[in-house]
């Protein structure tokens, strides 16, 4: 059967199982915007207002599902607005397949209207990216993409199709659907080597990563910590790989961890790292990071290994099929004496406590917003304080409930990664939690929301400064404050009301649960402009390039 390029790149992405597209039209895409117009009832696409948006949304749209997100833009400046979301998925190994049109074949490398060589621009950040200049390569590459982008470690391909390839014709033979490439062989001596470490270990623990939601061995990494009576704590990426009220979890570890996870990594004698990367915020002080401690380093990404940490054991492959193994060889085992302490040392130093006067507090803000709305909720958040606040208070107990930029630290992310895990998930609610700064930068995503009636409710932490970059400057610089008071005018009430949602206000502690129940059973998007104090900070921190050692634990 003969089809033209574009049709080709519809069914292909129907025959992977693609049931959603973001995007924004564009001269060089309008062929394929027509073939969508054929395969509407097919594949749903949805218009962002911006194309940076469509790369969040589909981001957002994978981890909340662990499926490929999809996103298409045309040529040059939509191609580069794909540039930050294409990033941001790098650094946290979201598989999403970004489509770009480009110029016809013939106007490539010309300076054409809208031609940018984003092959070129792409390259450091994706796994791999494409330029398909004969359309008889179409389908095998848009298969290829998918294999790519969900083998290994995930992660974003690109496609750049000219236009004049989108129009030209040839026949269409049906490829099936990617399937994963064969996962590392483990090597048997190490995995044996490990298996003694741990037996050996008295004060064990388990720092988990992203990795562990990515592989889907959430299930497997609960049964191996109770098994071996092994406490878990989470780097942000990893957070919701275990439950909250888990008796053996301590909590995010790191800057913004908690003081028991901090603890725990400066007194144990084993760390086992799953899925998890040593980064900066993690392990602030390389050569300080567990240096009394054996380290054994499981990971699907072999460049990891010893990448930031030095580790003294490591398996290459994956967390699931490796926990799996290692449940099945190791005898239940109990560190009584070591959970007890670090039980004890949790009780004594907890994080902090909500203040309890009139104001509000944007921890009362994380742990009433859970308890409205319980474990069923997804949470994206923006970057800055609120992203800590909710990484380290609210308690999530779902796998894929909590989506936020931990490796590139994007501001502007949150909207469009709310929107495509809310498309992804209609069933459930989906809060984003942003501050003034952040939200800012992609607001224009609430039209967005609105034209698609995605009952999202937005909680804005405002407290009219760059949160987070003045902390630092309160901490670091002397509180000189440069540039970080913007004291935006801005009216999110009426903000919203011109978009087309709704909008409440928290000028109290009073207001918050009611406001908040009124805001998650409204039937549009909402926002919710929260009044947040500008010296509330977040705590504990560990200064940068320190170690646990030089927690400070609360402010003045």
């Amino acid at each position: 059967m003969k089809m033209n390029g574009s049709q080709i790149l519809i069914q292909a992405l129907i025959d992977q199982g693609v049931d959603t597209i973001f995007g924004y039209p564009g001269g060089s895409v309008l062929n394929i915007y027509d073939a969508l117009y054929e395969r509407s009832d097919d594949i749903h696409h949805i218009v962002t207002s911006h194309e940076q948006g469509a790369a969040h949304a589909a981001d957002g749209y994978a981890r909340s599902t662990g499926k490929t997100g999809v996103c298409l833009a045309t040529s040059g400046p939509g191609a580069t607005n794909l540039v930050t979301g294409i990033a941001t998925a790098y650094m946290d190994s979201i598989p999403v397949v970004a489509i770009t049109g480009n110029v016809p074949n013939d106007l490539l490398g010309r300076d054409s209207f809208q031609e940018v060589n984003i092959a070129g621009i792409t390259m450091p950040i994706t796994k791999h990216n494409f330029i398909v200049q004969n359309v008889e390569d179409l389908a095998y590459v848009v298969r290829k993409a998918f294999v790519i982008a969900n083998s290994g470690r995930k992660g974003p391909v690109l496609i750049d199709i000219p236009k004049d390839v989108t129009a030209a014709l040839t026949e269409y033979v049906k490829l099936p659907r990617y399937r994963i490439r064969k996962l590392p062989k483990v090597d048997d001596a190490k995995f044996e080597e490990a298996l003694e470490a741990i037996r050996q270990a008295k004060r064990p623990m388990i720092y988990a990563g992203g990795g562990v939601i990515s592989s889907n061995a959430t299930r497997e990494l609960l049964k191996f910590s109770k098994h071996m009576d092994i406490p878990v704590c989470c780097s942000m990426m990893g957070l919701s790989s275990v439950p909250y009220d888990y008796d053996l979890y301590l909590g995010m570890i790191g800057m913004h961890g908690t003081p028991v996870s901090n603890y725990a990594t400066l007194n144990t004698d084993l760390i086992i790292a799953i899925g998890a990367r040593f980064s900066d915020r993690v392990a602030g002080n390389r050569k300080e990071f567990g240096k009394d401690a054996k380290i054994i380093h499981f990971d699907i990404d072999a460049s990891e290994i010893s990448k930031n940490v030095a580790t003294d054991i490591s398996i290459v492959g994956d967390a699931r099929y490796i926990l799996k193994k290692m449940i099945a060889r190791m005898p239940e085992t109990k560190h009584k004496e070591w959970t007890d302490t670090l039980k004890a040392f949790k009780d004594k130093k907890d994080l902090p406590k909500p203040r309890g006067d009139d104001k509000v507090d944007p921890r009362d803000l994380a742990l009433t917003l859970h308890n409205i709305v319980g474990e069923d909720a997804i949470i994206a958040t923006d970057v800055g304080q609120h992203q800590m606040i909710m990484a380290q208070y609210y308690q999530f107990s779902r796998p894929r409930s909590f989506i936020s930029s931990c490796g590139l630290g994007t501001m502007g992310y949150g909207m469009g990664a709310a929107i495509g895990a809310k498309v992804a998930n209609p069933h459930r609610p989906v809060i984003l939690v942003s501050g003034d700064g952040s939200f800012h930068m992609n607001m224009n995503e609430m039209a967005t929301a609105v034209s698609e009636q995605l009952p999202i409710v937005i909680l804005i932490f405002n407290n009219t400064v760059l949160g987070m970059v003045r902390q630092w400057q309160t901490l670091f610089y002397d509180h000189r404050y440069s540039n970080t008071s913007i004291e935006r005018k801005t009216d999110y009430v009426k903000l919203a009301e011109a978009f087309g949602g709704k909008g409440l206000r928290i000028k109290t502690h009073q207001d918050i649960e009611p406001v908040m129940k009124e805001a998650l059973n409204s039937k549009v998007p909402c926002i919710v402009d929260c009044w947040i104090d500008k010296d509330d900070c977040v705590y504990p921190i560990i200064p940068p390039g320190k170690s646990g050692k030089d927690i400070i634990l609360y402010g003045n």
